[in-house]
C-alpha cells in the first residue's frame, strides 16, 4: 500500500509502498484512510523527537479519519462500513499517512455524519489538546478569564470556541489577519501580539490583576503569556517552552494524549455545529511534504489534510 512518511528519523518525506496492515487482533480494527492531519507535531514524530510506538522506516501521521475495514473479536460497536475518526497513539503498526492503518479500536470513534472528511481527519489531535488544556491543566471554571496566546492557530480557535461555550471571559492575542474569525469564535477581546504591551493591556482589561489562567500556544511565548496571570493562577503551554513558577502560578507543559470519550464529546459539539473548523489546505498524500512545510509555516488559515 502506498504511504507517505520517512525512511530514517530527521529524513525526508517521501511516498513509498509498504506492507498491508497484519490481520486485527481481538481489540484492534483496520481502517481504510479517507483524510489525515498534518500538524507541527508531526515534524517531532519525523525527527523521532515524539515516540509514537514506532520506528523508522514509518508512515507518519498520528490523526485521520475513514472506514473500518475489518475489526478484530472483540471489538463491540463497531461494524465494516463505519466512518470513524481517531487519535490512534500508541501507532500499532504506521501512521496515518497511510491509505490503511491497524489501530486499537477504543482510540476511534464515530464520524458525525455532517462533518467531512476533510475537517474530521485534522480534528483529533487539536480538539483533544484544546480539551486537555481547559480541563485539566487549567480546571476552566464558569466565570473564569482566561486569555489564549498565538488564537489564530487551529489549536488556539477550538481552544477559544470551548471556553467560551463554557461561560468563560476569553481574552485573546493575535495577528490582523486573525482577529475578526478569533472574535467570531468568542473572544471578547482580541489584542495584536505584535504590540509588545499586550501582557500589560491584558493587565488593563482585567482592572490590574490579570487572568485567572493563561493557555500559551504562540512558540516561545510562554513567558510572555505569564505576565498576564494573576498571582497564583494558572498558566498551561502547549509549545514545550514552559517558564519558571513565579508568583505562586502553576505551570503545565500540555502534551496531547488519546481520549476516546473526550473526542466522542468534541465530535457532538463538532457535529451540533457548537464548534467549527474550517481546513486551510487539502492535499495528495504524494504531496506530503509539502503539506508538512506548510503546517510548520503555520500561516494557512486553518489545519492542513492530506486526501488519501
Amino acid at each position: 500500500m502506498r504511504a507517505a512518511g520517512v525512511r530514517e528519523f530527521g529524513g525526508q518525506v517521501e511516498v513509498f509502498d509498504l506492507p498491508e496492515p497484519r490481520d486485527p487482533g481481538p481489540g484492534e480494527a483496520v481502517i481504510e484512510v479517507v483524510a489525515a492531519g498534518v500538524g507541527n507535531w508531526d515534524e517531532l514524530v519525523r525527527t523521532g523527537e515524539w515516540k509514537v510506538g514506532r520506528e523508522a522506516p514509518m508512515a507518519l501521521g498520528v490523526e485521520a479519519a475513514g472506514r473500518v475495514v475489518t475489526v478484530g473479536s472483540e471489538v463491540l460497536g463497531l461494524t465494516p462500513g463505519d466512518e470513524v475518526l481517531g487519535h490512534p497513539v500508541q501507532l500499532r503498526e504506521q501512521g496515518c499517512w497511510a491509505e490503511r492503518v491497524l489501530v486499537d479500536a477504543g482510540l476511534v470513534v464515530r464520524k458525525p455524519p455532517s462533518v467531512s472528511w476533510e475537517v474530521a481527519g485534522a480534528f483529533p489531535v487539536p480538539a483533544l489538546t484544546a480539551e486537555q488544556v481547559l480541563s485539566e491543566s487549567l480546571e476552566l471554571a464558569e466565570g473564569d478569564t482566561v486569555l489564549v496566546h498565538g488564537a489564530g492557530g487551529t489549536t488556539g480557535g477550538l481552544i477559544v470556541q470551548l471556553a467560551a461555550l463554557r461561560g468563560a471571559r476569553v481574552i485573546a492575542t493575535a495577528g490582523p489577519s486573525s482577529a475578526a474569525r478569533v472574535a467570531e469564535a468568542g473572544a471578547a477581546e482580541v489584542l495584536d501580539y505584535h504590540d509588545s504591551r499586550w501582557p500589560e493591556l491584558v493587565r488593563e482589561l482585567t482592572g490590574g490583576v490579570g487572568v485567572d489562567g493563561a493557555v500559551n500556544a504562540a512558540r516561545g511565548g510562554s513567558s510572555h503569556a505569564v505576565l498576564a496571570v494573576r498571582d497564583c493562577g494558572r498558566l498551561a503551554t502547549i509549545t514545550g517552552d514552559p517558564p519558571e513558577s513565579v508568583r505562586g502560578i502553576s505551570v503545565s507543559d500540555v502534551y496531547v494524549r488519546p481520549d476516546a470519550a473526550q473526542l466522542e464529546e468534541l465530535c457532538t459539539l463538532l457535529g451540533d455545529g457548537r464548534l467549527r473548523l474550517s481546513v486551510g489546505a487539502a492535499l495528495a498524500l504524494a504531496d506530503a511534504a509539502t503539506a508538512l512545510e506548510r503546517a510548520m509555516a503555520g500561516a494557512n488559515g486553518g489545519p492542513v489534510v492530506l486526501l488519501v
